[in-house]
């Protein structure tokens, strides 16, 4: 149930969230200004802290699958692609950006779609803000299909605070889950100075078992990190805010399946290893002038990523006299980004109303790429010569660039009816490096794949050097629009007619113009792909009765989206590449209702339909990517959830919660259905998720500032697959949920 849930309209039977006002609607901040959520007129859902804590949602598949007309594949740890109303050829998008972009306050980290992102933890958030539909006319970073806003809490300048939340969970018999999170609020200088300290820890043991390594609950992950906000006011015009964050998330295994090998199994020679450390300064300047807020948001980001993965997939047994080989691949990236944002917002309350404003955003992402064996497969093979276990290492570096200005004016003709206009104008570059150094070993010219899929010995006496390398540099330019109109018919009734657009930047290929070390008759990677472009239509209707006890929210939508962007893999050595091609059309409707029945109940229901598939495709398209005219988009047809809580007295002083959530997600392709490089041979890989739903349970007590939930997660132990992994160097390359979770939470001051 959304944040804007009637539930929290009662005080006697729900504290108020920080962010609600006195009729209990909620305040959001998606047009950069403070609105009544019902008041907005765009697709959006919001939730409050007081609401993350009671569902137990600690990172993004919660919101996932709370959120109507979205779905978030989650291969594993630390790989997070959110899809919206359709846009999605696979749920991976290597080398993609993603469709949906997400920001930690100020900070965009959404990237591609095959690199680490660490999940972000949801303690002390003020609120989450998902919206649907292109965002980019008020936000900086791409926004094709949708953004998530994290938005932290502040430091409160007047009172002390202190609050605490301890997690304990069992899976199964023995995969014990432990989760820390305590936060402090200082007064320095009353009204003027504060700070705010977090601190987070978890120790969340694995549940699945490793027949490659022998690793009992492999997928263990371990996760710490925190953040200190320091908050000044001079003046009540002025206000500074300095934050520092680190997160380090550690998984020790990849949570991917194979489920040929029996319940909870997976298969690799070594751990799968997508490990993440972020660490993040800001600093934002608000300043309100008589007629216009001025905000100056700086913020330098310093993320580095392991990505080690077994590639033995690559080649299955029989496709070569010495296959399966031992073949993986150890990847260390380097990012640093900097990011400035700058917007002017009115504060007058007359009928002209505008946000201005400026985007810049510099990246460098330095990437290793060390290709292995491992040491037993090299001694049995009689393969000798290497100085350890990798047979080619590569140095490379990306740099890419956005520039953006965006704004949007509205004119409200009366308080009943208002019309809203938008543009950004966006320039972005990417460039790829190839660094000096490295090496591929040879052995009479020939490489380790030759030998080692042919099963002839070899001992590899020559280490080419890599030649230091400048790619062609991918620029482009485009603007982005949005009209919408408003209509409130009544207070308690806001229909929206909006029509907007959205594209994302060009992609160069990171191995552009290389031919297969193993089939040189394979496709040559392309140079990559340009940008693409999305026109959206979207019709919607916002009510709020009987004092806000009964709201309904509903949004249709139709989006044209053509020279796609989508990734396809080369079949030979499953090298990753991105292009173009024609166009999709995605059509559906988004619908959330809030009812509070009786006193201390309330109940809450969302869905979402879908119908998204390829419209137009040339011979040549079909051939590279594998796609096929009319095939369905990789987004479920239907999905939806509920949510029921009853509020009770169990003694003079003790307040009890008992509360059940559900949620259903339909069956979605995983990819185009085709080879690339083989339009009519069908892919190995392809396949469909399950149809699967969740549901969850919990009882809460709470006196005073005390508070204790106990719960069960996946009560069904529903053992669904939920994610397809579409490239078929992965032997284990399913998704499943979390087994069936037991657990206590204790609170303090929440």
């Amino acid at each position: 149930m959304p944040a804007d849930a009637a539930a929290q309209d009662a005080a006697d039977t729900a504290p108020q969230a920080e962010d609600n006002t006195d009729d209990g609607s909620i305040i959001v901040t998606a047009t950069r200004r403070e609105e009544r959520i019902q008041d907005v007129p765009l697709s959006i859902s919001a939730y409050s802290q007081e609401e993350l804590t009671e569902k137990g949602i600690v990172g993004y598949e919660g919101i996932g699958r709370e959120t109507p007309g979205v779905v978030l594949n989650k291969p594993t740890a630390n790989f997070n692609n959110f899809t919206a109303r359709g846009i999605a050829t696979n749920g991976y998008n290597a080398n993609l950006q993603s469709s949906v972009a997400i920001y930690i306050d100020e900070l965009p980290v959404s990237t591609i779609g095959n690199t680490t992102v660490v999940d972000p933890n949801l303690f002390d958030v003020e609120r989450v803000e998902f919206l649907r539909g292109p965002q980019g006319t008020l936000f900086g970073s791409g926004s094709l299909s949708g953004a998530m806003r994290i938005l932290q809490k502040s430091p409160d300048l007047d009172d002390f605070d202190t609050a605490a939340l301890v997690d304990f969970g069992l899976t199964g018999s023995d995969s014990f889950r432990q989760r820390y999170n305590a936060m402090v609020n200082v007064p320095l200088v009353e009204d003027r100075l504060a700070v705010r300290a977090v601190g987070f820890y978890r120790d969340e043991e694995g549940y699945l078992d490793n027949v490659g390594t022998g690793v009992h609950n492999s997928n263990t992950l371990i996760d710490y990190g925190g953040r200190l906000v320091l908050l000044w006011r001079p003046t009540d015009r002025l206000s500074i805010k300095l934050l520092g964050s680190y997160e380090y998330s550690n998984p020790k295994d990849s949570s991917l399946t194979a489920p040929s090998l029996g319940r909870n199994k997976r298969v690799s020679d070594e751990p799968d290893r997508f490990t993440g450390k972020q660490a993040i300064t800001n600093a934002t300047i608000d300043y309100e002038f008589d007629f216009a807020k001025l905000t100056s948001s700086s913020t330098y980001s310093d993320f580095d990523q392991r990505f080690y993965v077994d590639l033995a997939g690559t080649f299955a047994p029989g496709s070569f006299p010495g296959a399966p080989i031992a073949f993986g691949l150890d990847a260390d990236a380097y990012d640093k980004v900097f990011v400035q944002e700058t917007r002017l917002a009115s504060t007058l309350d007359g009928p002209f109303q505008f946000v201005l404003g400026g985007f810049y955003l510099h990246r460098r992402r330095d990437v290793d790429y060390f290709y292995r064996s491992n040491l037993a497969f090299l001694a049995a093979r009689g393969l000798t010569g290497l100085p350890d276990k990798y047979f080619q290492k590569q140095y490379t570096h990306f740099i890419s660039e956005e520039l953006a200005g965006f704004g949007e004016l509205t004119y409200r003709f009366s308080d009943n009816f208002w019309l809203t206009g938008g543009m950004r104008y966006g320039e972005t570059s990417a460039q790829g490096f190839t660094e000096a150094g490295g090496y591929l070993a040879t052995a009479f010219g020939f490489n380790y794949y030759d030998y080692a899929l042919l099963g002839l010995p070899a001992n590899f006496d020559t280490f080419t050097p890599y030649a230091a390398a400048t790619g062609v540099k991918a620029k482009g330019s485009k603007p982005s629009w949005k009209a919408s109109a408003t209509f409130k018919p009544s207070d308690s009734l806001t229909t929206y007619a909006t029509f907007s657009t959205g594209f994302r930047a060009p992609i160069v290929n990171a191995r552009a113009g290389a031919p297969s070390l193993v089939d040189p008759n394979d496709i040559i990677i392309p140079f990559g792909a340009t940008s693409d472009r999305l026109e959206s239509y979207e019709v919607g209707a916002k009510g709020r009765w009987l004092g806000g006890r009964v709201s309904i929210n509903t949004a249709f939508y139709l989006i044209d989206w053509s020279n796609i962007q989508a990734q396809a893999n080369r079949v030979s050595d499953s090298v990753q590449f991105a292009t173009n091609i024609g166009a999709a059309r995605s059509k559906g409707f988004e619908f959330e209702v809030n009812v509070i029945p009786a006193t201390g109940v309330s109940i809450g229901f969302n869905g979402a339909y879908n119908d998204s598939k390829i419209t137009k495709l040339s011979p040549a398209e079909a051939a590279i990517s594998g796609a096929v005219l009319g095939h369905r988009l990789s987004a479920p047809r239907i999905q939806g959830s509920a949510y029921m809580t009853y509020n009770f007295r169990l003694a003079e002083d003790v307040d009890a919660m008992l509360a059940v959530n559900a949620q259903h997600i339909g069956s979605y392709n995983s990819s185009f259905p085709n080879t690339p490089g083989l339009p009519n041979v069908p892919l190995a890989t392809f396949g469909k998720t399950d149809a699967y739903s969740n549901v969850n349970m919990s009882l809460g007590l709470k006196k005073g500032d005390l508070s204790a939930q106990f719960y069960v997660e996946n009560l069904f132990d529903n053992h669904s697959i939920t994610y397809i992994h579409p490239e078929a160097f992965l032997v284990s390359r399913f998704g499943t949920m979390r087994p069936r979770t037991f657990g206590v939470r204790f609170g303090y001051s929440l």
